[in-house]
């Protein structure tokens, strides 16, 4: 497999970072990426990080323990509204809903054209997602689970 392009200041900002707040984290050199685990407050305790590496940017995803039952539309078409609700309004990333297989995530985009992003930028942007997704993990596991209409789960939530 070929390597893939991405940059080598941006990573190492993010390693210095991840170094530095004590992180146990892997860092996969041919693709730029590094992922580790981490415990959150909230309904979900653990979320599963992979930050991906590229040339004038970087994407930090939290990776959800639970999924949606790709097979049951019901959950599925309720889950999305939940998102699209949830989506409303945030400044900092998203989430999404991978429709193949139900896999919930957040993501949050890092532009880095013509710059490399300073410590407090990579801290803000790892913290931003586990923060966004503690708030939001009741409603997710509501959902999931058919326990919560995605109104209610947002009303929990908000």
């Amino acid at each position: 497999m070929a390597e893939k392009f991405y940059n080598k200041k941006i990573a190492e900002v993010i390693n210095t970072f991840l170094t530095m707040d004590d992180w146990r984290y892997s860092f996969n050199k041919e693709n730029g990426l590094f992922n580790f685990n981490l415990n959150i407050k909230g309904a979900i305790r653990e979320i599963r990080y992979v930050i991906g590496v590229e040339e004038n940017c970087y994407l930090v995803y939290a990776v959800s323990p639970i999924s949606v039952d790709n097979n049951d539309a019901e959950k599925m078409s309720a889950m999305a509204q939940f998102i699209c609700r949830a989506n409303y309004g945030l400044k900092n990333g998203n989430f999404e809903l991978d429709m193949r297989d139900g896999e919930i995530r957040y993501k949050c985009y890092v532009d880095c054209a013509d710059i490399v992003p300073s410590l407090a930028v990579v801290k803000n942007s790892i913290y931003t997602v586990a923060l966004t997704f503690g708030h939001y993990s009741a409603g997710i596991i509501g959902v999931s689970f058919g326990l919560m209409t995605p109104e209610e789960a947002i009303a929990k939530c908000e």
